[in-house]
């Protein structure tokens, strides 16, 4: 008998038939002597919509919410249908014996795999493939150690629990909310309390009222020193200040203490994906989402890393001794770095790294033992990889050891202090790659107690205290992570979802929220908005997925929570007005017109939702790029036929004028089907094909 392999994507499919030995190649699966390998593209099966229940649900109407079905049904998607019957005839198959799950290791991909056997009536056994790397030892450990099924069940009631709330919450509240204030407005579980925490900044702000302050910098000797009392450096009142600045003037300064301390700071723990996001927002500007998908590319494809959609910076103890394999993997792009930790045969000096109790599901993100090849990546890729390895090279250093020096003067009452930190190990930050502290610029060292020393210059600066700054995506991620708003694997697609729905902009890596974000987060319930609150039902569903939450109590709660919040909309004597409505009115049915920004530049589209007319407020943007600027350039249809234009760079150019490069991908492996019907000419180029072709012609 075979096992039916269930991989998430066709690419880790490929690859598990390749470690497999599954050589025999079909159009949805491989097979082999022991295996037979498909793949699902992401989800095949979704929860059914409304107008699957009853037709009367595609128009939407406000007296008709909320919609809470009974009991949930699942649907295949339309567009996926044929991976999904190619599927469900495999596993008709009379040979086919068991069936593993091979999807990503996670919550989102159980439920992937479990809704497929669901709708297929799957009655066999089923066992579960868990890895935490794609490279092949870990595939063949991972094949040789199938897990049971079973013990997977209850992180497919928590992925179940949160898909429904999900569905009832998000779909009813922004169907309530759109057909009440006539504008399409989103809300759900997780994206609702992450636009309240923007608002919350962006009312800091508005509040904020600057103050001046001034701050007294003097020379003691040579020294530089600062005026301040009880640790406060700043001075808010004008009048003191250059009364402190005149008593400080030509007098003497006594030594009244010179303590130092010597200080340890500990070896960084190795990257959870929240944390690295967020390294890689502060270093290089990334979005949570480029991260993520620039770090899905070195996980599957290069297999470089391990699985990246954890929540733990820890490792389990038998990954001890795979840390030598590891150190040799990464040798030819950090060979300095990695050769002192190889010389003490990978022996990891930072111990509290290893902790079985801090790993749930899957443990931090470091490298593999797959060889690196550096010329294969692409610089975004570089740039991920590096804060990886040298977060896990960290490990292998000694922890990074400095000593504090601080001198207080007396002055006729008043103080002047001066510091200084001067390095004893630099330890891990040797291969961290920055320079965090800066290298001491004054000796304090010579300094006697009680000894007196002349007071020269005395500066006076003037300030302004500093409203805070807007969140960046780093500093929205920690408050996500703080109040366990979704998982690490969602949170980028929540800040990528509240951009989308425009309720708030990303302006130079800052979010700011827009006027529909203001308008909307008064139109919700403050249940809605509270991250305390959602954060309760992410704990439950961490809860349920352990196995000691009580899904149908979970469900429940939704259902009344659904209902209260649908009636609070339709109850509610608040107003709205859309954020993006125009003083010109629709040619065809007299409404205003609203104004919208898309890739192809902005359109104008009606405000009535009966009324489908929408044009272009600025000229369309074509894929053709500007010879000089490379930005794309507009596309115009003048008396001679289209032509392309760049405003900024005053270029014209025919439409004409581009010459066909040659035939299309899609062209291609249309061509390719035609000339390769059979499997043995599978992967072989269309030029060698049509030669081929036309020496079966002559």
């Amino acid at each position: 008998m075979k096992s039916l392999v269930l991989a998430e994507k066709p690419s880790v499919a490929r690859e598990l038939a390749r470690v497999l030995g599954c050589n025999k190649s079909h159009k949805s699966y491989f097979e082999g002597n022991q295996y037979i390998v498909t793949w699902a593209l992401g989800h095949l099966i979704e929860l059914k919509m409304p107008e699957n229940y009853d037709p009367k649900y595609k128009v939407w109407k406000l007296e008709e919410l909320p919609i809470i079905p009974d009991k949930m049904g699942l649907k295949v998607i339309k567009q996926t249908s044929h991976q999904f019957k190619a599927i469900e005839h495999l596993a008709e198959r009379k040979d086919i014996g068991e069936f593993i799950i091979a999807t990503d290791a996670g919550r989102e991909g159980e439920l992937v795999a479990r809704w497929i056997l669901q709708r297929i009536n799957w009655k066999k056994p089923i066992k579960r493939l868990w890895i935490s790397s794609q490279t092949d030892r870990a595939i063949k450990d991972g094949f040789k150690n199938l897990k049971p099924g079973k013990q997977f069940e209850d992180l497919y009631e928590s992925a179940v629990c949160r898909a429904e709330a999900d569905w009832l919450i998000g779909l009813n509240v922004s169907r309530a909310l759109t057909t009440k204030f006539k504008d399409p407005l989103s809300a759900g579980r997780v994206q609702t309390p992450t636009l309240a925490m923007v608002l919350e900044r962006e009312d800091e702000i508005n509040k904020f009222v600057p103050k001046e302050y001034w701050t007294i910098q003097a020379k003691v000797g040579s020294l530089n020193a600062e005026w301040e009392h009880k640790g406060e450096k700043r001075i808010f009142s004008k009048e003191k200040a250059e009364q402190v600045q005149k008593k400080l003037s030509n007098k003497k300064a006594v030594l009244k203490s010179l303590d130092r301390k010597q200080k340890s700071e500990p070896q960084p723990l190795p990257y959870d994906l929240t944390e690295l996001q967020r390294d890689a927002n502060k270093r290089f500007g990334f979005s949570a989402k480029k991260t993520s998908n620039v770090l899905q590319g070195l996980y599957e494809q290069h297999k470089l890393v391990t699985y990246p959609r954890t929540d733990s910076r820890y490792l389990t103890t038998d990954m001890e001794a795979t840390m030598a394999d590891r150190l040799q993997g990464i040798m030819s792009g950090y060979r300095d770095e990695a050769k002192p930790a190889l010389a003490l045969k990978g022996k990891v000096q930072a111990r509290r790294v290893f902790n079985n109790e801090k790993v749930t599901d899957h443990h931090a993100i470091i490298p593999t033992e797959e060889r690196l090849h550096l010329a294969d990546l692409s610089p975004d890729e570089r740039k991920l990889y590096d804060l990886i390895v040298r977060r896990f090279l960290a490990l292998f250093y000694p922890a990074y050891q400095y000593e504090v020096i601080h001198a207080n003067f007396d002055v006729e009452g008043e103080s002047l202090s001066a510091r200084e930190t001067n390095v004893l190990e630099p330890g891990f930050k040797k291969v961290l790659g920055k320079d965090e502290d800066d290298a001491a610029t004054q000796s304090l060292g010579h300094l006697e107690k009680g000894k007196s020393y002349s007071v020269g210059q005395v500066n006076l600066n003037k300030k302004m205290t500093e409203p805070p700054l807007r969140l960046s995506e780093s500093d929205i991620l920690a408050k996500m992570e703080k109040f366990g708003l979704g998982t690490p694997a969602t949170r980028a697609e929540i800040i990528e979802r509240i951009i989308s729905s425009e309720v708030v902009e990303r302006q130079n890596g800052r979010l700011y929220p827009t006027r529909k974000g203001k308008q909307l987060i008064d139109l919700v319930n403050d249940e809605l908005t509270s991250p305390e609150l959602t954060a309760k039902w992410e704990k439950e569903l961490e809860e349920i997925a352990r196995g000691k939450g009580d899904p149908k109590a979970f469900k429940k709660r939704i259902r009344e929570q659904t209902a209260r919040l649908v009636s609070e909309i339709k109850t509610s004597d608040k107003t709205y007005r859309a954020h993006n409505l125009t003083g010109s009115k629709c040619p065809e049915c007299g409404e205003f017109m609203k104004e919208r920004k898309t890739k192809e530049g902005r359109i104008l589209v009606c405000s009535s939702p009966e009324c489908n007319f929408r044009k272009h407020k600025d000229p369309k943007l074509s894929q053709r790029r500007c010879p000089q600027c490379h930005k794309r350039m507009e596309i115009h249809n003048g008396k001679a036929g289209a032509y392309f234009q760049c405003r900024r760079c005053n270029v014209v150019e025919k439409a004409e004028d581009k010459k066909k490069k040659g035939v299309t991908k899609r062209e291609e492996r249309k061509l390719k089907e035609k000339y390769a019907p059979s499997q043995e000419n599978f992967g072989t180029s269309l030029g060698d094909l049509l030669k081929a072709a036309m020496e079966d012609k002559d």
